[in-house]
């Protein structure tokens, strides 16, 4: 499991599998009623990755700190 996080835009991505190929996420599933997480899944239904919204709210500090900074 990999972590990328964007400070400026507070947003996550947690990655479940080591690497999205271009076109192997088809479809996102909006998690929960807030919508403050997306799902990608596989053209079998499997979950690829996780896009977080107010990261900083919704993870604990010690991930956000060892993730992958970008943006």
């Amino acid at each position: 499991m990999r972590v990328e996080y964007d400070a400026s835009a507070n947003m996550a991505y947690i990655y479940v599998v080591d690497r999205i190929g271009p076109g192997e996420a088809v479809r996102q599933v909006v998690a929960g009623e807030d919508t403050l997480a997306l799902l990608d899944l596989d053209s079998q239904g499997r979950l690829l990755g996780i896009e977080l919204f107010d990261a900083r709210a919704r993870l604990h500090p010690d991930v956000l700190d060892r993730a992958e900074q970008i943006g």
